[in-house]
């Protein structure tokens, strides 16, 4: 994960850029920079060091009110000094920073040293500047725009030029930018995280538009250069969210946070008599949910896997075919899907590139769309025709763990709904499983009250190099979501297989050295699982 953090104004710009900047460095990065406009100067600094250890080099006699930084996880090219962010061009005039993928930089940055460009780094970003220099005739904007037109793949950048050095210019495709709003001054960022210690006021930049900040004014342009009229967004998050409240790290904290925010959503979701659902977001007529001939959920990742529990749920009680995809998969393919499909579209920022890309691929074939996400004002929520929010506040953590447990609840509240508007689950059994749900948060907490038990668990595996998940039906859908928080916790090797495909293969990779870790919760099928 990277981020970018970039400010127009009146403070000192070094000082809001790295503020900003360590609110999103819980997403892991190897390198850091930043780029500032001082006496007319282009000063840029950048390493493959942690944040502290670049603001200890700070020269305090610099001083600026424009600038931009960037925070990165290498994808091309190695973590080096030369690979970190800001890039600039040939002339010096002009540096970038940028989250995302060129996917045909290979093929620009050939071009570009035909014509005698010269590379310093490894990265796909270098080749943005270089074509900014290369359409650069005294427009900046311009000169980006015909730069953009040439690039294919995704990104979220934001330019800086000696040239017009009272401004930033910001672009997005499939990577969020927002803007930040203040008086007399302005701010961008990847993330909301790094706006929240300046303002809560802020523009939401859709894809293919171009933004042009400064001090005073946020000019926003769509593809054809248009101006775009943009409507401000109050953010009322916490901000002791964005802050780890005792806990060593964000992933415990939100681990703990599991049993309220189930608590809070059930609330919400269910009467207060315990025995309907309330979805009031949900614009689907009984006439409508009973016309759906096929679900079709995408997501990425963690979200992928909630998914997986949601399919059995729809197809046991509302007796509907469900297909779960990998959204970087659907997107590359022609998936046969229509009007009559409903498309559940699981993201927890709402901003998942390749989750975005697939809802696309849905509306342009007619499918009625659904997003679950948790982040009010998100790409996604703009561009689906219904929204579920989990409203599980915000998660910090990298490792997704409350949205999770969020996204299963919104899916197991919506399977009953759509059963009961079908017919096909009867008001007793529906009231039974409220009553099962309004449960769960209480046996959570009876979980992590049994810490030392955990952490004796741990003690005897952490050493390990490989791992495997077992399960069947649920049970396999949740599997396969330990295996990955297993890898992306503590980097041990892990899969989940459904425990009868254990002898088609993995069986031959079990040694006394690889614990198994199987998941026996559905009483149906205890008996063959043991066996």
């Amino acid at each position: 994960m990277s981020g970018i953090v970039g400010y127009v104004g009146n403070r000192n710009a070094v000082s809001v850029i790295f503020e900003g900047l360590r609110t999103l460095e819980f997403h892991g990065y190897d390198s850091v920079g930043y780029a500032l406009i001082s006496d007319d100067s282009l000063v840029i600094n950048k390493k493959a060091v942690k944040i502290a250890d670049l603001e200890k080099e700070i020269d305090q006699n610099c001083h600026s009110q424009v600038g931009v930084g960037h925070i990165r996880l290498a994808t091309h090219g190695s973590p080096v000094d030369s690979n970190a962010h800001p890039h600039c061009d040939c002339t010096g005039k002009f540096a970038v920073v940028h989250n995302g993928i060129i996917e045909n930089f290979h093929e620009l940055r050939s071009e570009l040293e035909k014509k005698g460009h010269r590379f310093t780094s490894e990265t796909d970003t270098e080749v943005i500047p270089h074509l900014i220099e290369d359409a650069y005739q005294g427009d900046l904007l311009s000169a980006l725009r015909k730069a953009l037109e040439q690039v294919r793949g995704s990104y979220a950048l934001v330019v800086i030029s000696k040239d017009q050095p009272d401004r930033l210019l910001a672009a997005r495709k499939n990577n969020p930018i927002i803007v930040g709003l203040g008086e007399g001054e302005n701010f961008l960022a990847s993330g909301i995280p790094a706006l929240l210690p300046f303002t809560r006021d802020v523009y939401f930049i859709d894809d293919g538009e171009v933004v042009e900040v400064t001090s005073d004014s946020v000019r926003v342009f769509d593809k054809e250069g248009k101006p775009v009229q943009k409507e401000a967004f109050h953010v009322d998050w916490d901000v002791s969210a964005a802050e780890r409240g005792g806990f060593p790290h964000f992933m415990l904290k939100e681990i703990h946070e599991q049993p309220q925010v189930l608590r809070n959503m059930l609330g919400s979701l269910i009467t207060p008599a315990g025995d309907d659902i309330v979805l009031k977001d949900l614009k689907l007529t009984p006439e409508e949910i009973q016309g759906i001939a096929k679900i079709v959920i995408t997501a990425c990742g963690t979200s992928f896997h909630a998914g997986l529990v949601g399919k059995q749920l729809f197809e046991k009680w509302a007796k509907i075919p469900v297909e779960v995809e990998l959204a970087s998969e659907f997107r590359y393919r022609d998936p046969l899907v229509g009007p009559d499909t409903l498309v559940i579209v699981i993201s927890q920022s709402g901003e998942t590139s390749d989750t975005l890309a697939a809802l696309q691929e849905a509306r342009d074939k007619g499918c009625r769309t659904l997003a679950i996400t948790n982040v009010v004002g998100s790409t996604i929520t703009r561009e689906v025709d219904e929204v579920i929010y989990t409203w599980a506040g915000q998660e910090i953590a990298i490792a997704s763990t409350k949205a999770y447990t969020a996204q299963v609840l919104v899916l197991y509240l919506l399977a009953m709904l759509f059963a009961r508007e079908r017919k096909t689950m009867a008001n007793e059994e529906l009231k039974g499983i409220i009553a099962t749900l309004q449960q769960v948060p209480g046996w959570i907490e009876e979980i992590l009250e049994q810490k030392e038990a955990i952490k004796e668990i741990a003690a005897c595996y952490h050493n390990c190099e490989n791992m495997f998940y077992l399960g069947r039906g649920l049970d396999w859908a949740v599997a396969l979501e330990g295996a990955l928080k297993l890898k992306e916790t503590s980097y041990i090797h892990a899969e989940a297989y459904a425990a009868g495909e254990l002898k088609h293969g993995p069986l031959a990779l079990i040694t006394e050295e690889v614990p198994v870790l199987t998941l026996a919760t559905q009483e149906a099928l205890l008996e063959k699982t043991v066996s």
